[in-house]
């Protein structure tokens, strides 16, 4: 079998990590050999019969899944347009897919030995997690998050501390995740034998993209399955959030080699300026971050630019190397949706379907909404990555006007 007739998760990456010419590894030559050591490692252990049986059983037995696909009939009958589905990521253990990649890199570092699990976060769900994931495996984890971020996601630090994590809150530069991601990475490097960097994204140097990736195409799987189930054929659109992309990248792998048209949702925040966005898909340029070459939002020095969203875990100056390959060979198509659209859809999805989403899965909703009015014969499924309950204060503080509009 030729390489184009392979699956698309089994055509990328490249043996060096490379989606085309984004992905790859971009490290000091120490730290590329705890990537190399950890790629053999991946590689070797997930075909094994004992990881894989584990890793099944705690889907299974502690995550709740498979999540369910479900369909909104309120909101559909609402808008007048085509189909809303949304696959049902709230319901997964801790509330956001998450969890699918924490417990395999968790899992991936009982059977490497390490001794301790070092990760950012940025609205707080990759972060409380990962520290279910430590209690669950008794390994101690430290979780990076920026000052700004443990303001608004206050909730999340608790449950994170509640589970035995040591939270470290950053305060350089903005504050966020980027800055989280810079701090987490510093520690890593300290001590890589004993530890392991369990990124919480589809970012990074390989192969922590590919993890990643795989860890999550678990949601595209079940989703393809439920939804042929549920209606007897394919959705005509499948979109998602897009920050860095892990809940995007595992959804749109089920449907990769599909006729179905792909959206990556980002978050224009307050507009299109610098500093005000976090649109990397739309507005990025080619640039190495964080060990890895991708679309980047940059200052006008080319280093990484400021950006911004309500969404705590969308504000990342980049975006998944994969994302931006599909992106620039047209497989995905980048949508972007600002900060009122997205409240106005978390608010929406909650009268009408009773499913209060994160503020990051709403851009998502927001979307949906958005094209199933100008599709009407349609179907949209959403990946509805995680729960609000996180995001609660921060809207009733700073959006709470929009509690007492009609929707």
């Amino acid at each position: 079998m030729n390489n184009e007739q392979l699956p698309a998760y089994k055509r990328l990456p490249d043996a060096k990590g490379f989606f085309g010419k984004f992905g790859g590894s971009f490290v000091p030559e120490a730290l590329q050999k705890q990537m190399d050591e950890i790629t053999r490692a991946y590689h070797t252990i997930c075909r094994s019969h004992d990881f894989i049986r584990e890793l099944r059983s705690i889907r299974k037995h502690f995550q709740g899944r498979p999540t369910p696909v479900y369909y909104c009939k309120n909101l559909t009958e609402k808008i007048g347009g085509g189909r809303i589905y949304l696959k049902r990521e709230d319901l997964n253990h801790t509330g956001a897919h998450k969890l699918n990649h924490c417990m395999g890199e968790a899992l991936l570092a009982k059977y490497l030995g390490k001794k301790k699990l070092i990760a950012e976060t940025g609205a707080g769900q990759h972060g409380v997690a990962l520290a279910t994931a430590g209690a669950y495996f008794g390994i101690p984890v430290e979780i990076h998050m920026g000052e700004t971020d443990i303001k608004k996601e206050y909730p999340n630090v608790m449950r994170m501390k509640v589970l035995g994590a040591k939270v470290v809150s950053v305060t350089r530069g903005a504050g966020a995740l980027k800055e989280a991601v810079d701090s987490a990475f510093e520690a890593y490097l300290a001590d890589p034998v004993n530890t392991i960097y369990c990124i919480g994204s589809v970012v990074g140097p390989h192969p922590f993209p590919l993890m990643v990736r795989e860890f999550q195409r678990v949601v595209g799987i079940e989703a393809r399955e439920q939804f042929i189930e549920m209606t007897g054929e394919l959705p005509d659109n499948v979109c998602a959030c897009v920050g860095g992309g892990s809940n995007a990248a595992g959804f749109f792998h089920g449907f990769a080699d599909d006729p179905v048209e792909i959206y990556g949702v980002e978050p224009l925040g307050r507009g299109a300026k610098l500093g005000d966005h976090a649109c990397s898909l739309a507005f990025g340029t080619e640039g190495v971050m964080h060990g890895f070459n991708s679309l980047m939002l940059k200052d006008a020095d080319g280093n990484p630019a400021p950006v911004y969203s309500a969404a705590s875990g969308l504000d990342y100056p980049s975006v998944g190397p994969e994302h931006a390959y599909w992106h620039e060979t047209g497989r995905e198509k980048a949508a972007q949706i600002g900060d009122e659209e997205a409240i106005e859809a978390f608010f929406r999805l909650s009268r009408l379907e009773g499913i209060i989403p994160a503020l990051e899965s709403a851009h998502a909703v927001a979307f949906a909404t958005k094209l199933a009015r100008e599709r009407p014969t349609e179907s949209i499924l959403v990946n509805l990555s995680g729960r609000g309950d996180k995001d609660l204060d921060y809207v009733m503080e700073h959006f709470g006007e929009y509690a007492d509009r009609e929707y």
